[in-house]
């Protein structure tokens, strides 16, 4: 089975939580403190895997956490920090962010490694916390927690050349023919849902993968019919073999359909124009192809295309074909990666909070700083609830809330955590 999307939810490792711990030795009575920090978070990473060529693994697992980072411990010791957690991909794999839709990455090649979140940092001992001016601090700082995404994974088909042409040319009766591959071959449209690869095998050393991509249809670059599910595909290959029913059996007129398979092609990408392109006239076996060859061989001869008359049914001519096209293979440079265009932000000063009510009454206040603050401060030491107070103050937080008309008793709340509010 072939699967060529899925949805995946990651979440990177738990930084571990800081140690309060002060130095009992018999020789030192009056040690210091010595909490160690806690260890970072484990990241999900992805890794191309050239041994897989689907996404069919995330139809059975499809949440993925890493290991949080061990907490810090006495005698200055810190936690370990927790291995990264692997995901294989196949090559050809686009990650894009399921809210947003923005790509977040391409991995193409056996080896590459993308973080997709990472994991959250440990927390700092109370020895961390020693100034001039205190000497013992008790409080240390809860991990960091680990990011959290839902991607959204998509295969493009790593292929050297690709059969494109309208549905049931014969497309996946010549990739049969020419390789070991079996896909279904029927007499109505659409019978490849997905697209299949053969490896055709000339000589000793000498061999490319060929995709049947499936058929398309006008407005296919507007996603209709199987549309975006056969164009995407169609971006990875280097030369195309442009499949046509010179045989007019279903009353297709080929060179309308070559015109109108280019234009699909050219409005969703105009790269793939470029692409060299090779025709190969199937039917040949049937006598109406035999009466439109030759007009064929002349319309294309001044667009600079070669033809190829072949049979998938017989076999002939199929030989000539995939030779001409491994040669053609040989003479196309691999081209670089498209430069995916990516948004530019200018930097801007982040809001340090923002104030909302709610249908309780309650004041929420929201932001990265503030909200990360709460998460890292452990409410149950006295010394790290009255930094927080410290901190809140110098945010201007209290003023804040006066000026949004807050009273004595209202409830405040910041993520999971709420305060009364007191003058």
């Amino acid at each position: 089975m072939f699967i060529d999307r899925a949805k995946i939810s990651v979440k990177a490792g738990d930084g571990g939580n800081g140690m309060s711990s002060f130095r009992r030795e018999k020789y030192v009575p009056k040690g210091g403190p010595s909490g160690g920090d806690g260890g970072r978070g484990g990241n999900v990473v992805l890794v191309v895997d050239e041994n897989l060529n689907t996404l069919i693994d995330f139809r059975y697992k499809r949440k993925f956490k890493a290991d949080s980072g061990a907490h810090g411990q006495t005698s200055n010791m810190y936690g370990h920090q927790a291995e990264n957690l692997y995901i294989k991909v196949p090559p050809g794999t686009l990650v894009k962010d399921e809210i947003t839709g923005a790509i977040l990455g391409d991995l193409t090649f056996h080896g590459q490694e993308m973080v997709v979140a990472k994991g959250g940092r440990g927390g700092r001992g109370n020895a961390r916390f020693v100034s001039s001016v205190h000497r013992a601090p008790t409080m240390a700082e809860n991990g960091e927690p680990g990011q959290e995404f839902t991607l959204q994974l998509e295969l493009k088909v790593l292929a050297d050349i690709g059969l494109v042409g309208y549905p049931s040319v014969g497309k996946s009766s010549i990739l049969a023919t020419v390789s070991a591959a079996k896909p279904d071959i029927a007499a109505y449209h659409f019978t490849t849902l997905s697209p299949v690869l053969g490896v055709v095998s000339l000589r000793e050393g000498q061999s490319f993968v060929l995709a049947d991509i499936p058929g398309l249809i006008e407005g296919a670059h507007e996603g209709k019919g199987l549309g975006h599910d056969f164009l995407r595909h169609v971006e990875r290959t280097r030369v195309l073999i442009h499949v046509l029913d010179v045989s007019g059996m279903e009353g297709r007129e080929p060179i309308e359909d070559y015109h109108k398979i280019n234009e699909e092609l050219k409005l969703y990408n105009p790269r793939l124009a470029s692409r060299p392109q090779i025709i190969a006239a199937n039917k040949m076996d049937l006598p109406e192809a035999q009466e439109n060859i030759a007009a064929l061989k002349e319309f294309m001869e001044k667009e600079g295309r070669e033809v190829f008359p072949v049979s998938a049914a017989t076999g002939e001519g199929l030989q000539a074909l995939m030779e001409r096209a491994a040669q053609v293979l040989a003479q196309v440079k691999l081209e670089e990666p498209e430069v995916v265009e990516m948004p530019v932000y200018q930097a801007e000063q982040e809001a340090e909070f923002t104030l909302s009510r709610t249908d309780d009454g309650a004041f929420v206040v929201s932001g990265k700083g503030i909200e990360k603050l709460v998460i890292m401060t452990n409410f149950d030491n006295d010394e790290a609830l009255r930094r927080f107070q410290v901190i809140w103050r110098k945010l201007g937080l209290d003023d804040a809330l006066r000026n949004a008309g807050i009273k004595e008793g209202d409830t405040v709340r910041i993520r999971e955590m709420e305060f009364e509010y007191k003058n």
